[in-house]
């Protein structure tokens, strides 16, 4: 009896042992698959701010009437995250209209002669994600409780930027305020690369696409914060 009790724990402990190593390799795949659909993304960005370079003034001039299908992509995305292929065409139509959105601000730098301070500004975003990245995954540091602080950070971030759209709309306009909001945005949105980061190796999402969307939406506000910094700092004014 005590032999059967023996090899009876002795079979537990090699299948607790072969489920936890499945389990890690199940997150392993989990975090490669994130980080290649992310780097799909950045590419799929990338042709639609080059494309969209053309089309500049014609982007601009929906204001932001030119979020709404690309928030509307977004929503539809999260419906369909695990309908295979149909989950894939919405991630890379989202990234897609990201990169055309944004033609409009790097058009303008372009159009001052400002091409440097773009390419500066997405440089420093490469390096900022891959360090935060690395630290995010290599900390002792928790960072993954950070969502309810975030949110609201969020939320007042937009408040403020609300509020400077309003004072320039009336010649109100406040340089150290524009100051402010940027080098906050950037702030914020440098700690949400450490919560996603730490999120995806700790198996937050249920897909890898959830993943690969906060990620970018991450590189893509730091950068726009960035190349405001950038600008501002760069300016005679």
């Amino acid at each position: 009896m005590a032999l059967y009790d023996r090899d009876y724990a002795n079979e537990q402990v090699k299948n607790e042992e072969l489920g936890q190593v499945q389990s890690k390799s199940a997150l392993s795949l989990f975090i490669k698959k994130t980080y290649q659909l992310f780097a799909a993304s950045l590419l799929a960005g990338s042709v639609g701010a080059y494309v969209g370079l053309d089309y500049a003034y014609e982007i601009a001039s929906f204001g932001l009437w030119a979020l709404l299908p690309w928030i509307g992509t977004l929503i539809a995305l999260h419906f369909a995250k695990r309908v295979n292929g149909l989950n894939y065409v919405l991630l890379f139509a989202f990234t897609l209209m990201g990169g055309l959105i944004i033609a409009p601000v790097i058009a303008s730098y372009l159009s001052m002669g400002a091409g440097q301070i773009v390419v500066n500004a997405f440089i420093l975003t490469t390096v900022a994600f891959g360090g935060l990245s690395i630290f995010a995954m290599n900390t002792k540091i928790n960072f993954s409780g950070l969502g309810k602080f975030l949110f609201i950070a969020l939320l007042v971030l937009i408040a403020a930027s609300v509020l400077h759209l309003v004072m320039a709309a009336f010649g109100m306009a406040s340089s150290l305020f524009y100051t402010f909001i940027s080098a906050a945005g950037a702030i914020i949105f440098s700690i949400y690369i450490l919560y996603d980061t730490q999120n995806i190796i700790k198996g937050a999402y249920e897909t890898p696409i959830e993943g690969a969307i906060a990620l970018y939406l991450d590189f893509l506000n730091l950068f726009l914060y960035l190349l405001r910094l950038l600008g501002i700092f760069s300016s005679d004014d």
